[in-house]
């Protein structure tokens, strides 16, 4: 079957959000472990902008924002190649599925869970090879919510990642398939592939959790059934913390638990990721309210029209920019005691400052 087309990411230069304090000193690189042999699947790699645009004054490269972009291509980079060797081969009876998934794998994203796992191991001296299989996982639970996210039957949307959603392309039936199959995949390539298998059952608990009745999925069902009218900030943040908030939390631990990270640092770092986890929402609730087609590659204006709960609804753009800045400034207080966190407060940065 043809490498399937990927679509171009929406510039990544523009205003942000919000800003921040200057940073720690990064860590220093770590070289990226080879890849294992073995047979070469149908890859998922992505077009991806270079971050300016025709004629724009390219961002000095010693920045926060620069360095938080840097780290994420490469990141993309690594779990895309990683994930062109590890997908299953399709049946021969479903062809089609297997499009269907790689279709939107391929539609691009920032990749910031799977990166978030790899920051987190590489600033505690961790291998890539104990965390990687667990970032592909990640990006492929991430990439099944998406799809079943866009369906009618949830929040109805035309437009992701600057391109129709799965169901527009391949009806809605193979969508709701394509993303079960990747939720699968998603644990098959972190139990097949993860060097230790007392790590793979613990990194398996991990995403489960975080995707499940609990986490994820239950943070969805709670922003379907409530109701904005008698809802409070308690409430909304329970189920952010829930919905979007989970997997990136997992992906922190994650790190730290193929790291070896001692109690002290694993703590401090669930902190960070909570935090993280929060300003990522609000961001979006922001960005929701203030951002293009374009810039988002996806519909804004869904959340105001849908009557749904954000944080703008319930603080005004306003109350919700200071609350984004009080959580930033949370997790880089978060990372005080951890060794090497620069590039994690750099990706925190980034994550309040983001424009899509």
């Amino acid at each position: 079957m043809p490498r399937i087309p990927a679509a171009a990411r929406p510039p990544a230069n523009g205003p942000g959000v919000a800003g921040g304090p200057a940073p720690r000193a990064p860590p220093p690189g770590r070289p990226r472990a080879a890849p294992p042999a073995g047979p070469r699947r149908e890859g998922v790699a992505c077009a991806r902008s270079a971050g300016t645009q025709d004629g724009a004054v390219s961002e000095p490269s010693d920045t926060p924002r620069a360095r938080a972009q840097a780290f994420l291509a490469g990141c993309a980079a690594e779990v895309e190649e990683a994930l062109g060797r590890w997908l299953p081969a399709p049946p021969d009876g479903a062809p089609r599925l297997a499009e269907a998934m790689r279709y939107s794998l391929a539609a691009g994203g920032k990749r910031l869970r799977p990166a978030l796992a790899l920051a987190t191991s590489r600033c505690l001296g961790g291998a890539d090879e104990r965390v990687l299989p667990f970032a592909c996982a990640l990006e492929l639970v991430h990439t099944y919510s998406l799809i079943h996210d866009d369906l009618p039957a949830m929040d109805d949307d035309d437009l992701r990642r600057g391109r129709p959603t799965s169901h527009k392309v391949f009806g809605e039936a193979l969508a709701i398939l394509a993303g079960d199959a990747l939720h699968s995949a998603a644990f098959q390539i972190l139990l097949t592939h993860t060097p230790d298998a007392g790590l793979a059952r613990d990194l398996g608990r991990e995403l489960a959790e975080a995707a499940g009745h609990a986490g994820m999925v239950g943070g969805q069902v709670e922003d379907l059934t409530l109701d904005r009218r008698t809802a409070d900030l308690e409430r909304l943040e329970r189920m952010h913390r829930a919905k979007t908030g989970a997997l990136l939390l997992a992906a922190v631990r994650g790190g730290a638990l193929a790291a070896h990270a001692p109690e002290p640092i694993r703590t401090a770092l669930e902190a960070y990721g909570r935090s993280l986890g929060l300003a990522f929402q609000i961001a979006d609730d922001l960005l929701d309210e203030t951002g293009t087609p374009e810039q988002l590659g996806k519909t804004p204006g869904k959340d105001r029209a849908h009557e749904k709960l954000t944080y703008v609804s319930l603080e005004g753009l306003a109350g919700a920019r200071a609350r984004l800045l009080i959580e930033r400034d949370r997790a880089l207080g978060a990372l005080a005691p951890v060794p090497g966190s620069g590039l994690l407060a750099d990706l925190v940065r980034f994550v309040a400052a983001r424009e899509a």
